[in-house]
């Protein structure tokens, strides 16, 4: 039999050889979603499916079929839906919780299996290799003690996903909102934060704040839709 870790990111490299030498389990990891079908499933023998970051819709029938075990940077049911961790940061928040959870039909509702803190400081890069080592130690766990799901309770608050628009950072008001906002968007693959003028784009990375200003990164781009 082996586990299968999904994930469509590159934080995750050594996590399944970790989990390996970790369980003395066979772990097999699947980044591309065309892959991950029910003939793959059986030829490998998977037995349960790790998700520490899988943004495409798993079919029906595979989530019936096998147990799959999500991943979401907030304390569920608060925070359902789309860019956890920029909503979070957006809303003043810094503490948080990773929540593993079974897949369900509906997005982000499943019975959870155990629940860990994550601290919301550094760039969003920083944040996932971060919570990539929570994840870890939380598949071990799950792994080992076969915990049992349990149905979520308590208010359902729904996070809107986010756009690429939504990292403008014109009408924010104070340098922590600014620096919360490019820090927040400072991954790879995630559109970063940016001002635009009408001729061109300037686009922000690695802040650092200071006492009464921030210190970042620029990337300035012809706008092509200049007027």
């Amino acid at each position: 039999m082996s586990y299968v870790i999904a994930s469509s990111h590159e934080w995750y490299p050594a996590l399944a050889d970790n989990l390996r030498q970790r369980c003395n389990e066979n772990f097999v990891t699947v980044r591309d979603s065309t892959k991950l079908t029910m003939e793959y499933l059986k030829s490998i023998r998977a037995s349960s499916i790790f998700f520490p970051h899988w943004s495409i819709k798993i079919p029906a029938e595979i989530y019936e079929k096998y147990e799959c075990i999500m991943f979401h940077m907030t304390d569920l049911p608060f925070g359902r839906g789309g860019s956890p961790l920029q909503n979070l940061i957006a809303r003043g928040i810094y503490e948080t919780k990773i929540t593993s959870f079974r897949c369900v039909q509906d997005l982000d509702a499943g019975p959870v299996y155990l629940k860990k803190p994550l601290f919301l400081y550094g760039s969003a890069e920083e944040i996932y290799i971060r919570a990539s080592k929570v994840i870890e130690d939380m598949i071990v766990e799950i792994i080992k003690e076969r915990p049992e799901p349990k149905s979520q309770g308590g208010d359902i608050v729904l996070f809107k996903r986010r756009t690429q628009k939504d990292g403008e950072i014109s009408k924010l008001e104070t340098l922590e909102q600014a620096y919360d906002f490019i820090r927040m968007l400072d991954a790879e693959g995630y559109p970063k934060a940016y001002l635009e003028t009408d001729y061109f784009r300037f686009e922000f990375s690695r802040s650092s704040m200071k006492i009464d200003y921030i210190v970042a990164d620029v990337i300035i781009k012809r706008r092509t839709n200049e007027k």
